[in-house]
This record gives structure tokens, C-alpha cells and sequence, in this order.
């Protein structure tokens, strides 16, 4: 682990905090706070990684997958205020769907350095687009009252003016994948090609497990946006 590397990176960290301090944005704290926080998660997974990638045994993996899917929900429940167990479902269900078709079309293995890691960012990405369509379809509903009101005046239910709101909260959070597929390649080199390049990979074996990911994020996003959105609807209309 090179230390003077991440020390002098933390400028990095520096910059915005004291211009958000200067701005009064307010933000400054909770910057550094979880900066420090992301580097000691970080360096604690680098220990934990290196003792589950001599594990052979798959069955050992579900621990740790549980466990990302149950700290990810309490995340997405403290940020959407919105049900725990909603947000454990939307995520458990989106993961088992990719991380089932990713094995049975042998796109990965049940080695622990591919699982775990795919597994991360399959929970991660759902996790970030769960809570997008979650806040987006609180808003919907909050603003959009009126109309609302106007479907059930004319004869209409509460769910199809709720299923307009969930068509919208969709694509918001599809927003950032889209983009996404748009602009790489063109503007943006994303992470895992990043990576494999620094490691001295071949470019083309890189730009492959690259689309591999890309792929995995389309439907990740909209499996988490349609369980969450789907999820609340029908708690909503209880």
C-alpha cells in the first residue's frame, strides 16, 4: 500500500472541502468525514479480499454477500426514509437475477476474485439507482398531486395515475446509465478498462470485460428502478 501515494491524493480532497467552506455550502465536513471514511472501508477490504480470495468453497460466499446486501439496504433506507425490507428485496432480487445469468452463461466464474467483485458492483450500482427512483417517485407524487386527484375525479384508480409517476421515477434513474452508454469510448475511459491498462493489460481484453460490465449496469439499473418503484406502489395503494 504506498501511503505518500493517498497522502498526497488527499489534496484532492482538500480542494472542494475548503471551497465549499468558503461558499458556505456546508458540505465541507461531510466530505472529509466520509473520504477518511472510504479510505479506512477501503484498506479494510483490501485485507479482507486478500483472506476470501483463498476460499474455494462458493458456499462461503454468501456471507459476504448477504452482508453487502443488508449494510446496502440500511444505506438506501437512511437516505429514502422508505422501508428497509423494500429496499433488502429490490436489491436481493436484482443481484440473484444478474449474478444468475452472468454464471449460467459462464460470463464469470465462482472464483472469489470474479464473484466477489461483481457482486459489489451489481449491489452497488442497484443500490445507487434504488434510491434515485425511490426519491424520485416520492417527489413525483408530491408535486403531481393535483393530477392525481384528477384521475381518481374521473373515474380513474389511484394506481394508474401512480403507474405515470413510476414510468417517470424510471427513466429519471436511467438517466446516468444512459449517459453513460452514450460517452464511453468517446469521452469517457470507465474504471474497469482504466484499471486493466494500468495493470499493463491488452487493450482489447480490457475493452471487453468493459462492455461485459456496461451491459450488466443496463440491466441492474432497471431491474432495482422497476422492483423499488414497483415495491412502493404497493404500499402506497395498501
Amino acid at each position: 500500500m504506498d501511503i505518500s501515494l493517498i497522502a498526497f491524493s488527499f489534496i484532492l480532497v482538500l480542494i472542494p472541502s475548503i471551497i465549499t467552506y468558503k461558499l458556505n455550502i456546508g458540505i465541507e465536513k461531510e466530505i472529509l468525514k466520509n473520504s477518511i471514511r472510504a479510505l479506512l472501508q477501503l484498506t479494510a477490504l483490501g485485507f479482507v479480499l486478500g483472506f476470501l480470495f483463498k476460499i474455494k468453497n462458493p458456499f462461503f460466499y454468501i456471507p459476504v454477500i448477504l452482508f453487502m446486501l443488508l449494510y446496502s439496504a440500511y444505506i438506501a433506507q437512511k437516505r429514502t426514509k422508505y422501508s428497509f425490507k423494500a429496499a433488502f428485496l429490490t436489491l436481493s432480487l436484482s443481484t440473484l437475477i444478474i449474478l444468475s445469468i452472468l454464471i449460467v452463461f459462464k460470463i464469470i466464474s465462482l472464483k472469489p476474485n470474479e464473484f466477489i467483485p461483481i457482486s459489489g458492483m451489481i449491489i452497488g450500482n442497484a443500490l445507487n439507482t434504488y434510491t434515485l427512483t425511490i426519491e424520485r417517485l416520492k417527489r413525483e407524487i408530491e408535486l403531481q398531486r393535483e393530477l392525481i386527484e384528477a384521475f381518481i375525479a374521473i373515474g380513474a384508480k389511484y394506481t394508474d395515475a401512480l403507474k405515470i409517476m413510476q414510468r417517470e421515477a424510471i427513466k429519471a434513474a436511467l438517466i446516468p446509465v444512459n449517459n453513460m452508454l452514450q460517452t464511453i469510448g468517446v469521452v469517457a475511459i470507465p474504471g474497469i478498462t482504466t484499471g486493466m491498462l494500468l495493470a499493463g493489460a491488452n487493450p482489447l481484453k480490457a475493452v471487453s470485460y468493459q462492455i461485459v460490465i456496461i451491459y450488466m449496469l443496463v440491466s441492474i439499473n432497471l431491474f432495482s428502478s422497476l422492483f423499488g418503484s414497483w415495491f412502493f406502489i404497493r404500499q402506497k395503494i395498501k
